[in-house]
């Protein structure tokens, strides 16, 4: 299952960055506006305002601008579920956040760490 979350169309991605993103800073890449798009999982911040998904009206707006960890172990679009929190969810929740990081890790570019995130692994 290597090629399990491997892009369909091969992906160039820098190098990961390891700049430190504040909450604010994060939450102004919500992708409204013509803003960029940024989502957090696990505290790694990704770009992902190539994908119009993540775009106002788009399927995954909800998670842009956020910490959005939970909601994705959970699978979850609901606005509640879009938090940071994940550590006390069950072993296959987790499998699933580590496979949507994966995933993500595959397609976009890692831009900076949260500030303070304390839910990195």
């Amino acid at each position: 299952m290597a090629g399990k979350f491997e892009p369909k169309v091969p992906v160039n991605l820098d190098p990961p960055k390891d700049d430190i993103i504040s909450l604010e800073e994060l939450a102004k890449a919500d992708g409204s506006a013509g803003q960029k798009a940024y989502v957090a999982i696990k505290g790694k911040i990704y770009d992902v305002s190539a994908n119009k998904a993540y775009r106002e009206g788009g399927s995954y707006h909800v998670f842009a601008g956020k910490d959005a960890s939970r909601a994705l172990a959970k699978t979850s679009t609901k606005a509640d579920d879009v938090r940071p929190e994940w550590e006390d969810l069950g072993e296959k929740e987790k499998q699933t956040l580590s496979d949507w990081d994966t995933f993500f890790s595959k397609r976009y570019n890692v831009i900076g760490i949260l500030q303070g995130a304390n839910n990195l692994e």
